[in-house]
């Protein structure tokens, strides 16, 4: 059963008579507010809950202890909720079993990237009735702004509009990005409640940002030199790794939309100027010349592999620094080559 993601808030407890839910796509902000609402329903409801986390990878390694952990009972709890991330169509089989025989007090939530309409995984829950299916697409800008309208009314502050502009157009597209930039924003203003731009640009990150996002950029274009350059100064001020896959992901997902549109259009400028959420005018040079450099099967390789860089960058944080920029490395250096 599909479910639209701004359907879960009001239909919570209806939902949650089943006890199997895939959240999959690109917005990772929007998929932690949904777990968010689902876990706090169910502290409301009974705090003698169990919360067990694990990921595809080690499922597959050892279905027993998997299965151990769905059918056994718990001293301590009489609810579990188990969170599987990073999950693909290899796991078709364990679901369906798990489906068939309905353990009653098991919430299994799975966390997918972008699943394609050919998906096995994609396709039981979306047609199964006792399964619940909750795409979550990238926020458009106006839901940033109202999100980041809402954060800021908590604490009765007031900003003018290029301020909410300058917060929505540095997200990239993910909501947590603003929450984390508002925090700061409460932390600064105090008692004050009427904040200018040039308040806001001291006080959100913003030259890290922009060469987070410049990395990327370079990254994709293939240009080594500069990619080199930025990559040598945030390596120095430790940059967050996961921050800097999910701006790759993000211009990635976008590329590959506008690949997908290049049949019907006459030209990628066409393209681009519908595109939405809107690209602007500063960005248009990189992004023409990053859609000559990738194809479509190279783009959604990449993608595919971000998930997986990911996932070892939490496992073992130890090593996410050298995995994650030798990842962004190995593509600058393809996209060079291509160009």
């Amino acid at each position: 059963m599909i479910i639209k993601s701004f359907e879960v808030q009001r239909q919570i407890s209806n939902l949650l008579k089943n006890n199997l839910f895939l959240i999959y796509g690109e917005n990772n902000g929007l998929k932690k507010d949904i777990a968010e609402i689902i876990k706090n329903y169910f502290k409301k409801e009974n705090s003698n809950i169990e919360f067990l986390s694990t990921y595809e990878d080690d499922i597959l390694e050892n279905e027993e202890n998997f299965y151990n952990s769905i059918y056994s009972g718990s001293l301590f709890s009489n609810k579990k909720i188990i969170t599987i991330n990073g999950a693909t169509d290899k796991l078709i089989k364990i679901i369906e079993d798990i489906l068939e025989k309905k353990p009653g007090n098991v919430l299994l939530i799975i966390y997918a990237t972008i699943l394609e309409k050919k998906s096995k995984l994609r396709n039981l829950f979306e047609k199964q009735n006792s399964t619940i299916c909750i795409p979550c697409y990238l926020d458009k800008a106006r839901d940033l702004e109202n999100i980041a309208k809402n954060e800021l009314k908590k604490s009765n502050i007031t900003l003018p509009r290029e301020a909410l502009n300058l917060l929505v157009e540095k997200s990239n597209q993910d909501r947590n990005n603003i929450k984390n930039e508002i925090e700061k924003i409460k932390s600064y203003a105090h008692t004050k409640k009427d904040l200018e731009l040039w308040e806001i640009k001291s006080i959100i990150n913003f030259s890290g940002e922009y060469k987070s996002d410049n990395l990327i950029n370079e990254c994709l274009s293939g240009n080594i030199l500069q990619f080199k350059k930025i990559l040598s100064e945030l390596y120095l001020i430790t940059a967050n790794q996961i921050f800097l896959l999910r701006i790759l992901s993000n211009k990635t997902q976008r590329l590959l939309k506008i690949k997908e549109l290049e049949k019907d259009y006459k030209s990628v400028d066409e393209i681009i100027d519908k595109s939405k959420p809107i690209i602007f005018w500063q960005e248009k040079p990189i992004i023409k010349k990053q859609l000559s450099v990738w194809n479509l099967s190279d783009l959604k390789k990449i993608i595919y592999e971000i998930n997986n860089i990911e996932i070892l960058c939490k496992k073992k944080p130890q090593l996410s620094r050298i995995a994650a920029f030798d990842f962004f490395s190995k593509i600058c250096k393809k996209a060079n080559n291509y160009s």
